[in-house]
C-alpha cells in the first residue's frame, strides 16, 4: 500500500491530538453518566430525545439513526430508560405504528445536570474541537 505523499507529519499529529482529546471527552461523557447513577447510553439517548430538532420528542428509529445502534438494541434501551422512570412512549395519534419517546420529568433533570457538565467541559476543550453547531458551546463565556 503507497503512503499518500500530501500527509505530513504534523497532519497525523495532529489527527492524534484529536482523536485523543476526542477519547478524553467520551471517557468524561462516561464518568459523569455513571455518577449520576446511570449509562452512557441512557444519557445519550436523553440527549438524543431532547436535541431532536424541532420537537420535544423522538421515534425509536431517529434514535436508532442518532445512536448508531440497531432499532431492538434501542427498543430495549427506551424500555430500560422506561422502567427507571427517565422516559415515556407513546403511540402517534396519527400513524400507530410510530413510536414516540419523550422525556419525564426526571429525566429532564438528570440530563440538564449532565448537559451542564458536558457544556463546561466542551468549553475547557474549545481549542481543540471546532466543529459546526459544537462551537455554539465554545463562544460561550
Amino acid at each position: 500500500m503507497k503512503t499518500p505523499s500530501s500527509l505530513q507529519k504534523d497532519d497525523f499529529e495532529a489527527l492524534s491530538e484529536f482523536r485523543y482529546q476526542l477519547r478524553r471527552f467520551i471517557r468524561f461523557s462516561e464518568d459523569a453518566a455513571q455518577s449520576e447513577g446511570l449509562t452512557p447510553l441512557q444519557y445519550l439517548l436523553m440527549l438524543h430525545i431532547k436535541g431532536f430538532p424541532g420537537r420535544d420528542w423522538a421515534s425509536i428509529s431517529e434514535l436508532a439513526e442518532r445512536l448508531q445502534s440497531q432499532h431492538h438494541g434501542v427498543v430495549a434501551l427506551v424500555t430500560r430508560c422506561e422502567k427507571a422512570g427517565l422516559v415515556t412512549r407513546t403511540q402517534d395519534d396519527k400513524d400507530k405504528r410510530l413510536v414516540q419517546v419523550r422525556l419525564t420529568a426526571i429525566g429532564e433533570q438528570y440530563l440538564h445536570r449532565l448537559a451542564e457538565l458536558h457544556r463546561n467541559e466542551l468549553h475547557s476543550l474549545s481549542s481543540v474541537f471546532q466543529v459546526s453547531h459544537i462551537s455554539a458551546f465554545n463562544d460561550r463565556d
